[in-house]
Formats: structure tokens, C-alpha cells, sequence
């Protein structure tokens, strides 16, 4: 069969790389052209469009891209009439996804939907469009059944977490070493231009308090050095590329932005601060629109504060400095971070999602 699918971000393009092995595992014929990056190219899809031409984030940085996110719908949809295919396959990036979701099922497209747009935070009306233009919704939450099913009585597929399986992987292979004279404090700032911008000088400004670790970035692979050099400046930092894992599984500590890369730091057992900060008239119209206790999926995941958030105002060096603190030195806060941590991995289960997300989508196609 012939598989189209869309993902605009590098957590999407993980994640679809698995789905597409699980999908060829029980398809061996299966055809797929996608939006995505290197790892969906890699598992046998061709990429028609690369996610780092697609990452706007935040509600002023889309009305600045407004033309260029345009003219992306567009060529979507004549690819999608030119590909012909059985399926078309969404996976997050809901802002895009959902446009051509709903023109999809008026062209009588099968449409499938793996990771849900986050609609118990904001946007909850979404939900109508969802059940109206999504054939199959596979969520990746434990608590996101139970919302559509009682809010909405819409039944979905919960497939389990696709970071589960990932990060068993990781955790198998042996670590390549980055510091052989100071123990590790990993920094991932992010994977879009914004991020790095508003939140990585904050978090170097920490490096001159700490001499006795090496400070490692994990780098985003669709952004250039210079964009990381340029607020590094002349800091004993390491800058590494496609090692987000291995920097991990070496770290003591690791300041985060918010985000998929929280949970991969939890799942990795390592004490995180959480870091956030956006444009001002972003982050004001969020504030009145987004409907949730907390930002790290974590915290979220687990329902209450497993880890530190610094938000907006808060993200500053003082306050930095002292949550980096409580996480290096043995204490109560973490003592309970790892408790959590424990109980974290046993809340999401051992499914495989990427296994299970294409049995779903084998049943929907009747193979």
C-alpha cells in the first residue's frame, strides 16, 4: 500500500521512523512518501519536505510565516492528489496536520492520526473536527483515552509512549565519552531558532558558577553551529551534534527546555530543570488560552511537580543556579525526583507504540 505521511518537527521525525520499520515489518510492499527529516529518510521513506523548513514557533513567528505556511498547504495537497495514496498518516503538528486532515476527507482519503494535537490543554474544540476528519487517533498519553472518551465519546487507541521503546533501545548501547575530567551538565536549549535565542544565554551564563563540570549542548541537527558559537563565545562548553542520547546517559544534571526532551531526560534518570521562556505577546496570549497546571510533559504526565519549571520571568541566572544546585547535591527534592522518575516509567507502561500504532493502522486498511 501506498503510505503518505506528515511530520513537522524532529520528535516527529523520530518517531515516524519507528512507525514507518513497523509498518514495512507487516507491509513489505508499503510505499512512503512523507514530510519529515533524515531518520524517516533513512527508515525507506522519501522526503519530499524537511521539518527545518517548517518549525515556526510561537503566535507572532506564524503570522510572520503566514505566506510561506500557505504556499506549504498548497503543495501539500497537490502532492498528496498526485501520490495517490491508501493512507494518509498525521503525526503531531496539528496546526498543519488538521487543514489537511479535514481536505483529505472530503477527497475520500483514509486518515490516521498518531500523537494527538493536545487538545485537553487548549483548543479542545478541535475535537470536533477530529472526530468528523480522523479515521483512527492513536494517542501516546495514559490520561488522553479517558478525556475523549468521557468528554467527547470518541473512542481512540492508546498505543503506549514511542519514547519507551527508543530509549530501551539507547539504553543498551554503550555510552561514547564526552568528559574524562569532570562529570557532565547537559543543556538542551531546544530545536528551533527561537528557543536557542531567548533561553541558551540564560542557561550559559551559569558555566563561569560551575567550573568543576563540563557543560555539554546538545545541538539541534537542522540549525548551524554558529547560531550556538556566536552565544558561547569563548565558554569551555562542548558543542555536539546528533548525541542528544549519548550526552544523557552520561549527565548529572541537565538544564531543559520544555517539551518531548523533558520526558527523554526523566526516562534517562537524570535531574532536570526546566526552562522556558517566549516572546512576551506569545506567552501572553498562552497564558489565556493554554488550560494546564504545567509545561513538561513530566509533570504533566505524573499530575503534579516532579520537576522544576522556569517560566518566562523566572528564567533567570539567580534562580537557575539554585534549582541546578538542589539536583547536583544529594537531598529531599532529589531523593523524590528519582522516586518519581520510577513511578513515571511505570505509569507509561512497556508497549511498543511504534508496533502497535501500525497494527492499528493494519486493522483500519482490513490486512
Amino acid at each position: 500500500m501506498r503510505y503518505y505521511i506528515i511530520a513537522g518537527e524532529a520528535s516527529g521525525d523520530l518517531h515516524g521512523s519507528n512507525l514507518i520499520k513497523a509498518l514495512r515489518e507487516r507491509d513489505t510492499d508499503a510505499e512512503i512518501r512523507c514530510w519529515g527529516g533524515d531518520k524517516m529518510q533513512a527508515a525507506g521513506a522519501t522526503v519530499v519536505k524537511h521539518y527545518r523548513d517548517l518549525a515556526f514557533m510561537g503566535f507572532t513567528e506564524v503570522l510572520k510565516h503566514l505566506g510561506t505556511i500557505l504556499n506549504n498547504i498548497a503543495f501539500c495537497k497537490k502532492d498528496i492528489l498526485e501520490y495517490k495514496p491508501d493512507a494518509i498518516i498525521f503525526i503531531d503538528y496539528p496546526g498543519f496536520n488538521m487543514r489537511i486532515a479535514e481536505w483529505a476527507k472530503k477527497q475520500g482519503f483514509r486518515t490516521i492520526y498518531y500523537i494527538s494535537p493536545t487538545v485537553w490543554a487548549w483548543k479542545e474544540n478541535r475535537v470536533k473536527k477530529i472526530k468528523r476528519d480522523v479515521d483512527l487517533m492513536m494517542v501516546i498519553l495514559p490520561f488522553e483515552a479517558d478525556f475523549y472518551r468521557k468528554n467527547w465519546q470518541y473512542e481512540v487507541v492508546y498505543v503506549g509512549h514511542p519514547l519507551i521503546e527508543v530509549i530501551e533501545a539507547e539504553k543498551t548501547k554503550p555510552a561514547q565519552p564526552l568528559s574524562r575530567d569532570k562529570p557532565i551538565i547537559a543543556v538542551l536549549p531546544g530545536s528551533r531558532k527561537q528557543e536557542i535565542v531567548t533561553k541558551l544565554p540564560v542557561m550559559m551564563a551559569l558555566v563561569k558558577d560551575y567550573p568543576q563540570y563540563r557543560f555539554v549542548i546538545a545541538k539541534a541537527p537542522s540549525l548551524p553551529d554558529e547560531l550556538y558559537t556566536g552565544i558561547i563565545g569563548d565558554k569551555d562548553v562542548l558543542l555536539v551534534k546528533d548525541q542528544t542520547y549519548n550526552v544523557l546517559k552520561q549527565a548529572k544534571a541537565a538544564l531543559v527546555t520544555s517539551g518531548t526532551a523533558t520526558l527523554e531526560t526523566a526516562l534517562f534518570g537524570v535531574p532536570q530543570v526546566v526552562c522556558y521562556r517566549a516572546e512576551p505577546i506569545s506567552f501572553w496570549i498562552a497564558k489565556k488560552i493554554v488550560k494546564v497546571k504545567y509545561i513538561s510533559l513530566v509533570n504533566l504526565i505524573m499530575d503534579k511537580p516532579v520537576v522544576t519549571e522556569l517560566i518566562q520571568n523566572e528564567l533567570d541566572e539567580k534562580n537557575l543556579e539554585a534549582e541546578l544546585d538542589k539536583i547536583l547535591h544529594e537531598g529531599p527534592e532529589l531523593q523524590q525526583m528519582k522516586k518519581d522518575y520510577a513511578m513515571l516509567w511505570d505509569k507509561l507502561g512497556s508497549k511498543s507504540a511504534s508496533a502497535e500504532a501500525a497494527n492499528a493502522i493494519m486493522n483500519l486498511m482490513g490486512q
